[in-house]
């Protein structure tokens, strides 16, 4: 049996499997995945440790485990290649994927993600990050700015409390260096091809990020900005999401 927790939507021969961020779980996708061409694609929402159906799963909650958990499920799936989405600390775990098993995978999708250098917050800003394992009403203040403070107040308490509920204190709280402080930036192959989709209303994951990072570290990765999003399309703007998605991966149909 697998070793982690996930669901599958579609039954397509192009495997992807999906990565989540730190206010996700493998259901942080749901507002997309009726949209989902599941003809073309078979996606694989895996939960991190600590998270989910992982929520009691003790962990060293680390971005090597989240990528050796997906490559060990890809295993016990019998999927020998595949796809790889993932969202903010998702996309920093897809890049280390790429980087262990650079063979396996065909090509990459990183939304609104972390950049496989990390995150240097000043002093303020890294205190309030770490103050959010503790608290709903800090976790929604961080939800409300990566989204432009544009987005309906129930929309934020739900995000917010869905958020304290699906991830262990332990494990998120642990998760913030793992994905601010790893730094694998030296080991990146830079072969794959891979799609960059950001918000434009995110306001530290944005197009000036990107370009020092994925633009300069991989030779075949491109830019989209999603209008009328933040650092949440899957939330903010679903189909825009779907589009540009599997309008770059159905590239990479064959193995």
């Amino acid at each position: 049996m697998p070793t982690t927790t996930f669901h599958r939507v579609g039954t397509g021969a192009h495997p992807v499997l999906v990565l989540h961020g730190w206010f996700g779980d493998a259901h942080a996708f749901e507002p997309i995945e009726p949209w989902l061409s599941g003809e073309a694609f078979s996606y694989l929402f895996m939960d991190c440790r600590g998270y989910g159906g992982m929520r009691g799963v003790p962990g060293d909650y680390t971005i090597d485990e989240i990528a050796n958990d997906a490559l060990t499920l890809a295993d016990t799936l019998g999927i020998p290649t595949f796809s790889l989405v993932g969202h903010s600390m998702g996309g920093m775990a897809i890049e280390r994927i790429a980087v262990l098993a650079p063979d396996r995978v065909r090509a990459l999708v990183a939304v609104a993600p972390v950049p496989c250098g990390g995150i240097a917050y000043d002093s303020p800003a890294r205190q309030v990050l770490e103050a959010a394992a503790g608290s709903v009403s800090i976790r929604r203040g961080i939800i409300d700015r990566s989204t432009g403070g544009r987005l309906p107040a129930a929309w934020l308490d739900w995000k917010a409390q869905y958020s304290m509920a699906h991830a262990s204190p332990e494990a998120f709280a642990a998760y913030l260096p793992a994905w601010a402080d790893t730094d694998f930036s030296m080991e990146i192959i830079g072969r794959h091809p891979v799609k960059v989709l950001i918000g434009e209303h995110d306001p530290v994951f944005n197009a000036a990020l990107m370009d020092r990072t994925y633009l300069h570290r991989y030779r075949q990765a491109t830019l989209e900005v999603l209008e009328d999003a933040g650092h949440y399309p899957m939330n903010e703007t679903p189909l825009a999401l779907v589009a540009a998605i599997e309008r770059f991966l159905v590239k990479f149909a064959e193995a």
